[in-house]
């Protein structure tokens, strides 16, 4: 009497189609999360120089020079609240003082700095 062999596959076979599958599936997890994490990065930087551009300009609409020293207040743009430093200090020529603004966003408890702008400003 003969033995067929019957077709199928062996244990060892399926387990490792399973790791393949299994690798696959994580490298496109992490894939994923990268292009998701970019995305929210990319959003945070736009809104951040929307809110720094907002702070320099309405400095120049004044008109004067602004005092020395660092002031903070909230900015919001898009649904989200950041916050814009801005920084104004002397320079060796009086007529002008430099302008730093940051903007930060809130990442738990802390502030992550997302953009930041400087220019110089004149006497009008």
């Amino acid at each position: 009497m003969r033995l067929r062999k019957q077709g199928g596959f062996t244990l060892i076979e399926v387990l490792v189609a399973l790791s393949i599958v299994g690798v696959a599936l994580i490298a496109g997890f992490k894939a994923t999360g990268a292009l998701t994490l970019h995305a929210q990065r990319q959003s945070a930087q736009i809104l951040g120089q929307l809110c720094a551009e907002n702070a320099l300009v309405s400095l120049r609409l004044l008109r004067q020079i602004p005092g020395i020293g660092e002031t903070k207040q909230p900015c919001t743009q898009g649904g989200e609240t950041l916050e814009v430093t801005q920084t104004v200090q002397t320079t060796p020529n009086p007529n002008f003082v430099r302008v730093d603004v940051q903007v930060s966003i809130a990442v738990g408890q802390t502030q992550e700095p997302v953009m930041r702008l400087s220019t110089l400003l004149g006497r009008n």
